[in-house]
């Protein structure tokens, strides 16, 4: 059987953590951050885990993860 190719873009964005779930950035805290107060922008600085459903395809684009 073949290699099977892990998807770099996928690779950036997600970090595994060592029980095996997926860590992301939350989104929105890009621009226009002068109307955000600075409680949400420093919650938004936190890592997400991400949810079951997602999950199960990024098992499938990062398969050595």
């Amino acid at each position: 059987m073949p290699k099977l190719k892990t998807n770099k873009s996928v690779q950036k964005r997600f970090r595994v953590t060592k029980s095996g779930k997926f860590k992301k950035g939350r989104a929105g805290r890009r621009h226009l951050l002068q109307t955000k107060a600075s409680k949400r922008k420093r919650h938004l600085r936190e890592k997400d885990l991400v949810s079951g459903s997602m999950e199960k395809q990024l098992r499938r684009l990062m398969p050595y993860a």
